[in-house]
């Protein structure tokens, strides 16, 4: 097989990002925009040395699996890999992923797999349900102002206006922010150059209250026309904030650390499993709340308290986790390295009349390093409960063994990528812990990605 081959091929499997993945002796050639079951006719357009890359240039027969996709935008853009795929199946795919990475990372067991494991779930309306949007501003090659998503493995803008992943008030929100930027001659961020000024558009919608806050994020300190800009946002229903976020370094990290508020007082305010919680700018809150509140339901069901037990959230965030938790726990303690999220953690226990929730701000490895070594954390004791929710990137060796030091009863997972959750339950369960329950959340609809709730109980010496 050599580039440019052209070849008819059956699709067998899906990969991490909902490509498909056919198979020439057992050599993978991954193709995109198909679907496991497709005949298709395909290019080869890279050889590795372990796999090819593949366009797709012809379904000669479609999977009984293949739906058409909603979006005309779905095979441009490269948020929705899997839209082309039934919902069913989606499902299916993502709980078969998590096992994979168990068992082939993890080295669970299958018998215990076969056990543990509870079939994802899902959403009854798999589009509309994120309440987050990150737009890059750009210019196309005609030097027109453009917003929408990158293209997949790249950073060409697709210009979109109405995402079917978003409330349909994003697509307004961001249409009359790019008129505002024309009429008034304001210009998009230039990646290559670092010139320019408006980098990003992000927009927070809190589903349960309806409001809305707006960030602006740009290679400056101020826009023009911050008035008629103001005037211009505010038209819209349920947009309360407005904000500029101040970011000069030539980065792809999407928002800098310093900001300035031009309408409102910066923040929203969700309610979720009954709580309500203040969101800002750089607080991290989970896209998809409908199936949030099914996570943190399991998180509780899977600690299992009884209302004396002593509970550590680790990467607690804004505090959702850690607050719903307090009202079943003697005491929680929130770690998290974000200060904005920790500020924010303390006013939503405010919020919620909570006293019996403490939040620390630090890196986790440091902080949970240094309580197993003084065997206290200020008047807390060593937890009998620790929830781990870490970013992409799983958690840091040196705070797992900490956390192993302290030899909780109950280690809960809650990941976003099954591949580092399932190598740091590997060392969890060389030390001790057995996998005792999983249960995978299709948090992200249409994407590759899935988010998972493990238990882990320490195993009786």
């Amino acid at each position: 097989m050599t580039k440019g081959d052209i070849l008819d091929l059956r699709i067998e499997n899906m990969g991490s990002g909902g490509e498909g993945i056919a198979k020439i002796g057992g050599f993978p050639v991954f193709i995109k925009d198909s679907v496991p079951g497709d005949l298709c006719r395909v290019k080869i357009v890279k050889v590795k040395k372990n796999l090819a890359y593949g366009r797709m240039l012809e379904v000669l027969l479609p999977s009984k699996d293949r739906v058409s996709e909603k979006c005309p935008l779905a095979k441009r853009c490269g948020g929705c890999s899997m839209q082309a795929v039934s919902y069913e199946r989606q499902l299916k795919f993502k709980y078969e992923r998590v096992c994979d990475c168990l068992k082939r990372i993890g080295g669970v067991p299958e018998e215990i797999l076969d056990r543990a494991g509870e079939g994802t779930v899902g959403m009854e309306e798999p589009f509309r349900y994120r309440n987050k949007a990150q737009y890059p501003i750009g210019m196309d090659k005609d030097g027109n102002v453009v917003a929408g998503f990158y293209a997949a493995r790249s950073h060409d803008i697709v210009p979109v206006s109405d995402c079917l992943l978003l409330p349909e008030q994003f697509g307004d929100i961001l249409s009359g922010f790019l008129d505002f930027m024309r009429l008034n001659g304001v210009s998009a961020y230039d990646e290559a150059s670092g010139k320019g000024l408006v980098r990003h558009l992000v927009i927070k919608k809190a589903f349960a209250t309806g409001e809305i806050l707006v960030v602006i994020v740009i290679n400056g300190d101020s826009l023009p026309h911050e008035d008629e800009l103001i005037n211009t946002m505010k038209a819209f229903e349920g947009l309360t904030s407005v904000v500029l976020n101040i970011h000069k370094a030539k980065t792809n990290v999407i928002m800098g650390s310093s900001e300035r508020v031009i309408f409102g007082d910066g923040h929203i305010t969700d309610i979720l499993c009954g709580l309500k919680y203040r969101i800002s700018p750089l607080s991290f809150y989970q896209v998809n709340p409908r199936i949030a509140s099914g996570i943190y339901e399991a998180v509780l069901e899977f600690a299992g308290l009884t209302g004396n037990e002593e509970v550590w959230d680790i990467c607690c965030g804004i505090g959702t986790i850690s607050l719903y938790l307090a009202k079943h726990a003697k005491r929680v303690l929130g770690i998290e390295i974000v200060p904005e999220a920790i500020i924010d953690a303390k006013r939503n226990a405010g919020l919620n009349g909570i006293e019996n929730a403490e939040f620390i701000c630090g890196a986790a490895e440091d902080i949970l390093y240094a309580f197993s070594e003084d065997k206290k954390a200020g008047d807390h004791t060593f937890p009998d409960v620790i929830v781990l929710d870490p970013p992409r990137s799983g958690m840091e060796l040196k705070a797992i063994d900490a956390v192993l030091k302290m030899a909780p009863s109950k280690i809960i997972y809650v990941s976003c990528d099954p591949a580092t959750m399932s190598r740091d339950i590997k060392i969890l369960t060389e030390e001790n812990y057995t996998l005792t329950r999983f249960r995978p959340y299709d948090q992200f609809c249409q994407s590759g990605h899935v988010e998972c709730v493990v238990l882990m109980s320490k195993v009786k010496e």
